[in-house]
């Protein structure tokens, strides 16, 4: 056996709508966008990740920029699993070996897919040479990450805000016993975002610029205790054409997303409604843990703490819970056998 694993590596990935990590070692080794470029005429891939993320927006008629997972799962198969592929070969100590290796991997799945999608999932995985695949549910792997043990007969309840789905679960005893996976994430505030400059500001924005206003001034809250600077926003002017530039407040912000954020808030107070009346005592005790880039958003954690009477937690690095997770789950498999998916 020893023999074998020579020629076995262990990767750990988060397969995200808006980033996918990767985990070798116990480094993260990738951190990277989950978007591809690829030339219409000849339908290769000229670039994936940050390189292509600089593209976006910025495309002539023979180029186009592709995300290729949709709401946390793989929404187009050929660009999904080229894009996998070129990560996992651009991961530093394996570029060295003369051959490839057979990878053993565990890659994590939001809680609401369907048997089709998983096996899409595994698909991608075994034609990049993955000889074992396990899949583990996302707030699983963000329970682990955040460092609960989930092996003890006590309720805790993880909402993880990614890009394309915010995972909320009530974890215990290794299972998921109540869970709720809505399609509001970090992809529908930057929409928020875009719809609001053009109705308010009637200026034109693109993706881009729309993420860069989320994370410098994104906020939940109308009434924050340090709030950022007001923003300058350049874009097209819709009345005229012209290039122009606005500035904004994070007040502005909140008043853009308020919308969805009040679904994130419904689907906890339905998922708590569900929860087992012990289980429910447990969470009175432990709170709420948050992780996923969207738990960044300023004033959040005080604005869900409201609503639910419940003391809120946000996961130290909360982008990379996630992946930590997966890939404390990828050291020890035969201790969480439970909770993965083979």
């Amino acid at each position: 056996m020893a023999f074998f694993d020579f020629w076995t590596e262990s990767i750990a990935i988060d397969l995200g709508t808006a980033n996918t990590l990767i985990i070798h070692d116990d480094k993260v080794v990738v951190d990277s966008p989950s978007i591809v470029a690829i030339d219409k005429r000849t339908d290769k891939i000229i670039a994936v990740g940050t390189e292509a993320s600089l593209m976006q927006g910025k495309t002539h008629e023979n180029i186009k920029t592709v995300r290729p997972l949709k709401d946390g799962v793989i929404a187009d198969f050929n660009a999904s699993e080229q894009m996998i592929s070129l990560l996992i070969k651009s991961i530093p100590s394996l570029k060295k070996k003369f051959f490839t290796p057979s990878l053993k991997m565990v890659i994590c799945i939001p809680s609401g897919i369907t048997e089709v999608e998983m096996r899409a999932v595994r698909e991608s995985a075994e034609r990049v040479n993955g000889k074992e695949v396990y899949l583990i549910h996302e707030p699983m792997a963000a329970a682990i990450g955040i460092g609960v043990d989930i092996m003890q007969p006590k309720g805790n309840m993880i909402v993880d805000i990614g890009g394309g789905t915010t995972e909320i679960a009530v974890i215990a005893l290794s299972g998921i016993v109540c869970d709720k996976s809505v399609k509001v994430a970090g992809d529908v505030f930057t929409g928020d975002i875009i719809y609001y400059m053009r109705t308010q500001h009637n200026l034109f924005i693109g993706e881009r610029t729309a993420e860069k206003i989320k994370i410098t001034i994104g906020s939940a809250s109308e009434e924050l205790e340090s709030p950022p600077d007001d923003m300058s926003v350049q874009g097209r002017d819709l009345l005229t054409g012209k290039p122009k530039e606005t500035l904004i407040s994070y007040r502005e912000i909140a008043k853009a997303l308020d919308k969805s954020i009040v679904r994130i808030e419904d689907s906890v107070m339905e998922t708590l409604s569900q929860t087992p009346p012990e289980l429910a005592a447990d969470i009175y005790n432990t709170g709420i843990y948050l992780a996923g880039g969207g738990s960044m958003l300023r004033g959040l954690d005080k604005r869900l703490s409201k609503k639910t009477d419940l003391p809120v937690f946000i996961a130290e690095d909360p982008l990379r819970a996630v992946v930590r997770g997966t890939g404390i789950a990828l050291k020890n498999i035969e201790r969480y056998k439970s909770v993965l998916v083979k």
